[in-house]
């Protein structure tokens, strides 16, 4: 590894770590010429992942341009940095495990929105409104009223309880049952 300070190309590795899930490794290196030190990122090489536009145009996947429209979704929103890179590392784990080597640009998105909504219903809706392209209020309306049907029914979910089928034996209620 060249040395970024004095372009020295002998250096001693200081420490190591597994990064990013175990998908990279983190070097502190210092160069034996200079002594100063910097950091190395070691990767797997992996295949090349094609994104296939509407218009039947490819492209190289960009994680870049995943994070940013993520970020422009989550805009002064109470989701976190940590949380926005962890949606997009799911997606890529996802990703990883297909056979082929492209996904649609929609699945791309149904998959962000998926995760999105789970997170934070306006993030969600910011992402769907470009990605589905609204073109009047009645949209964002169909969107929040099925957002707020589904909070409903998951809230009597959480608030419903069973009732026991039989009425407990006698000393059962009371703990004096042996």
């Amino acid at each position: 590894m060249r040395c970024p300070f004095c372009h020295h190309t002998d250096d001693r590795v200081v420490d190591s770590r597994s990064v990013r899930e175990g998908r990279a490794v983190r070097r502190r290196r210092e160069c034996l010429r200079c002594e100063r030190r910097f950091t190395t990122y070691e990767y797997i090489e992996e295949r090349p992942l094609q994104v296939l536009k509407r218009d039947g145009e490819r492209e190289p996947y960009d994680r870049r341009k995943l994070l940013t429209s993520i970020r422009t979704a989550t805009a002064k929103r109470p989701v976190s940095p940590t949380e926005i890179d962890r949606v997009v590392e799911e997606i890529e784990r996802e990703l990883d495990r297909r056979e082929s080597g492209e996904v649609e640009s929609q699945e791309l998105g149904r998959m962000v929105m998926e995760r999105l909504k789970s997170r934070d219903h306006i993030a969600y809706v910011r992402f769907a409104s470009v990605y589905r392209n609204f073109q009047d209020p009645e949209e964002f309306y169909h969107e929040f009223r099925d957002l707020a049907n589904r909070q409903a029914q998951r809230e009597m979910h959480r608030a419903h309880y069973e009732l026991p089928l039989e009425p407990p034996a006698p000393g059962e209620a009371d703990g004096t049952a042996r």
